[in-house]
């Protein structure tokens, strides 16, 4: 129960952890297109306001409406803007201003030199719109004035946003990151945990078959025409743990590869498998068919390993009173050998052909679900070649295939 809990929270994490990322990523983008968007609008209808007011001051100095109504105008206007302006005469100096930070009745030479730096700030992100005055009798034009302007309150914050949601962003990677970490040193424990079980398992057949024979001799009831076949029987144990061992011990280091016919490799081990069928309670037929490939470079411990996994993965998938497990071999072109070990067992969902090789993925209810994951490792990272699902449909079997250069 606990082991299933583990792997199952095992298996979910990696899924957890790229539906976060992608989220995350889709949060952010989606935000800052948004923000985007309503500062492009809102900077539009600031600038279609300006040249309203451009437009009807305009009108009014060309129609040779008096300064009373001209201020009228300026005021009225202005009771619309929601974003700061300045009204400058032709030589820019300030005469007007509204939405600062500086009481527009204070024309003090300090209050107008703090407006002139207003000024410069806003020419650096809008020009500033001249206001033309047109004499309608000889058609000339000049200008009355100049118009700053700058963004409002809601623009500048909203300006400020891909800043903010980058902050956002950066906190839960980091966030994101510490606690991925933490699954992923969880994750790291659950495959060492898993191992000591797997070499657990893997010493236990050897260990207990020798502890019987020691228990035989010491009862002192063995025929000396039984010596042979016992001692035969334990060399064979403790090569068996020999082999372990060796297994063991190679994994995490620099595989030694060494070129060799595979052939007899997947003999002894079919051999291996047809001794110890019967005690496993299935009626299972191995079947081989060899076809003849080139020597290649293999490190023999380990590929009988994965060889094996692959083998005890079929005979789990066997549920019917009669199972078929087909070994074959052939060459894909002249430079690439394949290796088929196919089952007539449960098959397997077309989106669970990726999962099967993660560490923790098993459908049995015991076990960590190592022996694939290690097999893929084994043919993939140290043997240079290729593990995958060639086939399977489900309550009809499935093709595991390896591929390997020589």
């Amino acid at each position: 129960m606990i082991a299933s809990l583990k792997r199952t929270i095992y298996l979910l994490s990696g899924r957890l952890r790229g539906a976060f990322f992608v989220l995350l990523t889709l949060s952010v983008v989606g935000i800052l297109l948004y923000g985007q968007n309503i500062v492009r609008e809102l900077r539009d209808e600031s600038r279609d306001i300006v040249e309203f007011y451009v437009k009807t001051v305009e009108g009014i100095a060309t129609a040779d409406i008096d300064a009373k109504a001209l201020g009228w105008a300026f005021t009225n206007i202005n009771e619309k803007i929601d974003f700061p302006i300045i009204m400058t005469d032709p030589n820019g100096i300030p005469t007007g201003w509204r939405g600062l930070d500086i009481d527009s009745e204070d024309k003090s030479p300090q209050a107008i030199e703090e407006v002139k730096k207003i000024m410069s700030r806003m020419k650096q992100q809008t020009p500033p719109v001249p206001i033309y005055y047109k004499d309608p009798t000889t058609a000339e034009e000049s200008i009355l004035q100049y118009l700053y302007y700058g963004e409002s309150k809601n623009i500048v914050q909203l300006s400020l946003l891909p800043y903010i949601s980058l902050s956002i962003m950066g906190l839960l990677a980091l966030i994101a990151f510490v606690g991925f970490n933490s699954i992923k040193a969880s994750e790291q424990r659950f495959i060492w945990v898993g191992m000591a079980k797997e070499t657990a398992h893997q010493l236990g057949t050897p260990v207990s078959s020798l502890l019987g024979w020691v228990e035989m001799l010491k009862t002192g009831h063995v025929q000396n025409s039984d010596m042979a076949t016992i001692a035969q029987d334990m060399r064979t144990d403790v090569a068996r743990l020999e082999k372990v061992v060796a297994r063991f011990s190679q994994i995490g280091s620099q595989s030694d590869l060494k070129v060799q016919d595979i052939l007899p490799i997947f003999r002894d081990i079919a051999d291996y498998f047809i001794r110890r069928l019967p005690q496993a309670g299935k009626e299972i037929k191995i079947v081989q068919h060899y076809d003849a490939v080139p020597p290649i470079a293999v490190n023999r411990d380990l590929f009988e390993w994965a060889i094996e996994n692959l083998i005890k993965n079929s005979i789990d998938a066997v549920k019917r009173k009669k199972g078929i497990i087909e070994i074959s071999t052939g060459m894909i072109d002249d430079r690439r050998v394949y290796i088929d070990i196919r089952d007539n067992g449960i098959g397997i969902t077309a989106k669970r052909k990726q999962d099967i090789f993660k560490p923790g993925y098993s459908t049995k209810k015991r076990g960590w679900g190592l022996g694939l994951s290690l097999a893929k490792r084994i043919i993939e990272e140290y043997h240079h070649g290729r593990l995958y699902v060639k086939e399977s449909h489900l309550d009809e079997g499935t093709t595991m295939r390896i591929e390997l250069g020589h």
